[in-house]
């Protein structure tokens, strides 16, 4: 189905022609029209398969037919539960909003906290944004929910993962009742928990489910190799040798301290690479994913913190050093590649630590994911190992207190008083006395 056949304002068909979409992805073809319609939505979406376009455009339309005056209380909500994810359907909205003439406006912690406030007061239609700051704003007065037709809840599984639940439960509770606002929600899988945050919140919301084999993009091509855990760099490095194609690259990991290694071996080898992990400061993170954006940083290396929300072009690679524990997180990794009806390539790696997990993914997936053993030229062995830190001396901590100047010696011969030429008394030892052996009783007297 193209998106000329949907009946949608002329502003909101302009942005889609912007953003270049000409057909619609399963899950905008079965979700989209039951909003339009007025209908509450909850759908089983992977990212990547289209869903934020999906909710966006459906936001545009309903907004776009009530003809409401830009104020500092909103007229759409959208909870994401990442601030990646809010940049990224801020960009999106940015993109196929463009002639509707609508604010929307990112709200999320880590950067400037009065800016934010401020341009809340300055007017705006829709908000994206993840649930601490927005109610922080939201107790201080700083804009209403009262006018709010339209709620989007976006990777709601993530929300319950991440332990947002319960804020979001409060600005649930703080909207206009169900049945004066349209609901639209998306995650990954509809669990009992997610559905019965449907039955509570929503009214009659239509279910959109999409077959396991469209729940990854088609132009994903995957390959896993078999291959043990230390000579996975060695093959990782003979694959990037063997194929001059790989020009921008997101490698996952399951740990910090392991992202931290490989980003250091690739760099030690001559490929420029970032650390992207949960600990990360947000305005760090955000020069980072910038600089892998313009090309700067060709390889970037993540925790499942990044899997989910980011939509950066052209990533031509994503690569699993480490299998996910999470059989969901491999298709929210490998979907970092192959948007917008693009192509590129999953690689996974399967060791012997990790091989135990690769049934669960594969009956998630239903189907098989093409494996195959690496040949010997895959393989790349002679690489430098990556320098050690230095680490810098510990710094003493000024007390703040006067040092005390070392005595003199008293004058004379050993064992005599410097105060007069003649014989002295024996100098006398300072004895101290150990009170905890004195006998004294304690309050209940004992010894």
């Amino acid at each position: 189905m193209k998106f000329s056949e949907l009946d949608l304002p002329e502003v909101v068909q302009q942005g889609v022609v912007t953003a270049g979409f000409e057909s619609l992805t399963p899950v905008q073809e079965e979700s989209i029209p039951l909003a339009l319609a007025g209908k509450d939505v909850a759908a089983q979406a992977q990212t990547g398969t289209g869903k934020t376009a999906a909710f966006l455009i459906s936001l545009f339309c309903r907004l776009l037919d009530n003809k409401n005056k830009t104020s500092n209380n909103p007229r759409a909500l959208v909870m994401a539960p990442t601030r990646e994810l809010v940049v990224q359907i801020c960009k999106d909205a940015e993109s196929l909003g463009k002639h509707t003439g609508l604010k929307v406006q990112p709200i999320f912690g880590g950067v400037d906290y009065e800016k934010q406030r401020q341009a809340l007061r300055d007017g705006v239609d829709i908000i994206v944004a993840t649930p601490g700051r927005l109610i922080d704003y939201f107790k201080q007065r700083v804009f209403s929910m009262n006018r709010v037709e339209a709620l989007v809840i976006d990777e709601a599984d993530r929300m319950f993962d991440m332990g947002f639940i319960k804020d979001l439960r409060y600005i649930l509770r703080k909207l206009p009742p169900f049945e004066k606002r349209q609901t639209m929600l998306f995650s990954a899988t509809l669990s009992a928990q997610v559905m019965e945050l449907a039955y509570e919140f929503m009214d009659l919301a239509e279910r959109v489910e999409i077959a396991p084999d469209k729940m990854t993009a088609d132009g994903i091509d995957q390959i896993l190799y078999h291959v043990s855990r230390r000579e996975k760099f060695a093959l990782l490095l003979g694959l990037m040798k063997n194929n001059p194609e790989m020009e921008r690259v997101m490698l996952f990991v399951n740990t910090k301290v392991e992202a931290e290694k490989l980003s250091a071996l690739l760099e030690a080898n001559g490929a420029s690479s970032a650390v992207l992990s949960g600990d990360i400061p947000q305005k760090k993170r955000m020069r980072i994913l910038d600089q892998f954006k313009i090309g700067s940083l060709t390889h970037l290396v993540a925790t499942d913190v990044a899997s989910r929300g980011i939509h950066i072009d052209n990533v031509t690679h994503v690569i699993n050093y480490d299998l996910p524990q999470d059989r969901e997180d491999y298709v929210h990794r490998i979907g970092r590649t192959a948007r917008a009806g693009a192509c590129g390539k999953a690689i996974s790696f399967a060791d012997e630590e990790m091989v135990y997990v690769l049934d669960e993914i594969q009956d998630y997936l239903g189907k098989k994911i093409p494996s195959e053993m690496p040949l010997d030229e895959d393989f790349c062995f002679t690489y430098k190992r990556a320098q050690p830190k230095r680490k810098r001396p510990p710094v003493e901590k000024s007390t703040g207190q006067r040092k005390r100047r070392p005595r003199r010696r008293p004058k004379g011969k050993p064992g005599q008083s410097g105060n007069s030429g003649g014989a002295g008394k024996p100098t006398p030892k300072k004895v101290t006395a150990d009170r905890s052996r004195k006998g004294l009783k304690t309050e209940a007297g004992i010894n």
